[in-house]
């Protein structure tokens, strides 16, 4: 006899959510951050999401002749920015998206550029000059530096603890927040061009120079040694440590044996240099141009060429070194003059906008 099993109620059973399964979500894009799509209380910081294919437009045009060399993200503050623009410390505390004026300060001569350091606080600078702003929760102090500063750094771990370098070649130190200064070293040139001090190691700096390319100290500038690969003969305009890997560093210069431009990259902490971005039709190189070296990617450097001249506009590039690619975006301002990042968001990027009227 056979058997027959009522299995169609299992198969229904079965089936059923497969026949009923619902719809799939449609996958909603992360909301941008900054989330604002305008800047309210300044028009000398913008900031992009793409690489500088769009820029985030002011509420109010730039106007006049200004520029903004200073733009830094807080160092533990978050989602807090510091710009200088006229004469005026601007800080915003929600990722660029408004700004208040904080701190007016005159006689800076040339416009200032800013470095953070721990508790909130931060130096303004002017390059080759003689001014010095300390910047904190009890407001500015003016300082009296000792030399025309080329470079400027504080102690990862003590913001009063500073070191400068001047564009005589004296390095100096400070350790009450640039009350009082000490010399503790000489470059072997007396005419600095910049200076970078290891962000985690400030006896380590390097010093672009007048003719003599590059030089290293390891011991706060007590002793140097020439940085190989480069032309003997070269100004040295920028150098730039990666703030993620500080065996990372670029620099820009001029070949004095044939004038021409390059921007070069050393992968042992500046003890020698190899030429990765060559002047051409396609990338102007100015002495000394805006740069920045990627706060996650150690391989990746953004540098620009700008100006008002025929309305030319202001060209941002992005150089990769792991697959030697160069791009470029163009945006229409006269140029920029910083680079900065989001502290909470590395793609996010932060541009000092300068404007000509001429």
């Amino acid at each position: 006899m056979t058997r027959v099993f009522l299995v169609f109620p299992l198969v229904l059973a079965l089936a059923t959510p497969i026949l009923a399964a619902p719809r799939r979500r449609s996958v909603m894009p992360p909301p941008l951050d900054p989330p604002c799509s305008m800047i309210i209380g300044t028009s000398s910081v913008t900031f992009t999401h793409d690489e500088g294919r769009t820029l985030v437009p002011a509420s109010v045009p730039l106007r006049g002749t200004s520029y903004t060399y200073g733009l830094t993200a807080l160092l533990d503050t978050p989602r807090t920015l510091a710009a200088w623009h006229d004469d005026d410390l601007l800080i915003s505390s929600d990722a660029g998206c408004t700004w208040r004026t904080v701190a007016t300060v005159t006689g800076a001569d040339f416009p200032p550029f800013l470095t953070p350091a721990r508790g909130g606080r931060l130096y303004a600078w002017s390059d080759s000059r003689t001014f010095l702003v300390r910047w904190d929760s009890r407001g500015a102090a003016t300082l009296k530096p000792p030399t025309e500063l080329v470079g400027l750094r504080a102690d990862a771990n003590d913001a009063d603890h500073v070191r400068v370098a001047g564009s005589d070649g004296t390095i100096h130190e400070s350790r009450d927040g640039g009350q009082t200064w000490t010399r503790i070293g000489q470059a072997p040139s007396s005419f600095l061009y910049r200076a970078a001090f290891d962000p985690q190691n400030l006896d380590r700096v390097l010093v672009g120079t007048l003719v003599n390319g590059i030089h290293r100290s390891l011991d706060g500038g007590r002793t140097w040694t020439m940085s190989l690969g480069m032309p003997r003969q070269s100004n040295v305009f920028s150098v730039v440590i990666s703030p993620v890997d500080p065996n990372v560093v670029w620099a820009m210069g001029i070949d004095l044996t044939d004038s021409s431009k390059h921007i070069y990259l050393s992968r042992d902490g500046g003890a020698s240099f190899t030429r990765v971005v060559d002047a051409s039709a396609e990338v102007t190189l100015v002495n000394g141009p805006a740069m920045a070296a990627h706060p996650a990617i150690p391989d990746v450097l953004y540098f620009v060429f700008g100006t008002y001249f025929q309305g030319y506009g202001t060209d941002l590039f992005r150089y990769d070194a792991a697959t030697r690619t160069l791009t470029m975006t163009h945006n229409d301002n006269h140029d920029i003059n910083a680079i900065a990042f989001s502290s909470d968001a590395p793609g996010v990027i932060y541009l000092g906008l300068e404007r000509e009227d001429r």
